[in-house]
């Protein structure tokens, strides 16, 4: 080897080190942002199909190693050749536990936010030993049954409350055209649209609902169309798990938290009063305080917050 070839690899940078990477996994470009420190924890956005922007914890940092994943098919990272097709929880989990092996990263936190929570599941039930626990994020064990009759019930029940607002009427239309969808634009733009009732009261956070629909980028992904379940699968599951999600979250909240909680041996479940979706946002600290309890570090969190 020669001599300027054994400098240049004493300088590259680390995988993990802090700043914006994208390493090969799978055969495809995987982007990702390191920052914080302490033990290591990955966060896998939610959609599917939106990336890592909107789940930024800087809280958690303080205390946290965080790894943001923009997951394949999504913002900076590489696309499947079969896209839109292909993205499934089993292939984006298969995906997660590549990087970490990549990566290298020794037993890390898995945080999955909304579909991110059945990826990091997923990939627990393939792989439960060397992970040091999971936070399971507005998540459920089921998407079957009346899974989305109910998600349509509680939308409609949004706009009956906010009747004659802009707000309602936008969600009314943004949900209706969701299965017609064709585009990553309007995409985007119904996802924008039904961010009021996402939230546990869009009108209490007006600057916080106008940064999410600036930031909230889609792309338009397929799966295979199978009803996420792994009820049968949880009892076995001997990893430490916090199950999280708001009060008022109308698609994945107090019901399949619980289902969750019920099912994983070692979970332990925190609803938050005044939240939606995005606890993480509507209710930062405490949602903060509740992850850096579980994972041990509470003494070095949010200290003069």
């Amino acid at each position: 080897m020669s001599r300027h070839l054994r400098c240049e690899r004493m300088f590259m940078p680390s995988v993990l080190a802090p700043g914006t990477h994208s390493i090969a996994v799978n055969g495809v470009a995987q982007h990702y942002h390191v920052s914080g420190i302490g033990p290591y924890c990955i966060a896998h956005a939610g959609g599917p199909g939106i990336d890592a922007s909107y789940l930024r914890l800087p809280l958690l940092e303080k205390s946290l190693t965080m790894v943001y994943l923009d997951p394949i098919g999504t913002g900076s990272s590489g696309r499947l050749a079969t896209h839109p097709q292909g993205y499934s929880v089993d292939r984006f989990s298969e995906q997660l536990l590549a990087f970490i092996d990549a990566a290298g990263i020794p037993d890390p936190y898995l945080l999955g936010h909304s579909h991110g929570a059945f990826v990091v599941l997923e990939a627990a039930l393939k792989r439960p030993g060397g992970l040091a626990g999971l936070i399971m994020y507005a998540g459920t064990a089921y998407t079957g049954g009346a899974f989305m009759a109910d998600a349509s019930a509680e939308i409609a029940a949004f706009v009956a409350r906010h009747a004659g607002t802009a707000e309602a009427n936008a969600v009314e239309r943004a949900w209706a055209s969701i299965p017609t969808t064709r585009t990553d634009a309007a995409y985007t733009a119904a996802l924008r649209d039904l961010l009021p009732a996402y939230m546990s009261d869009f009108r209490r956070w007006p600057d916080m609902l106008a940064t999410l629909r600036r930031r909230l980028q889609a792309t338009l992904l397929v799966d295979d169309g199978q009803v996420f379940d792994v009820r049968d699968r949880l009892a076995t599951l001997q990893v430490p798990a916090l199950v999280v999600t708001g009060t008022d979250d109308f698609i994945l909240g107090p019901r399949h938290a619980a289902l969750l909680a019920d099912l994983l041996p070692q979970a332990q479940m925190r609803i938050f009063e005044k939240s939606g979706h995005f606890a993480h946002i509507e209710e930062a600290c405490a949602f903060a305080e509740a992850v850096l309890r579980f994972t041990g570090r509470p003494g070095r969190a949010l200290s003069g917050i």
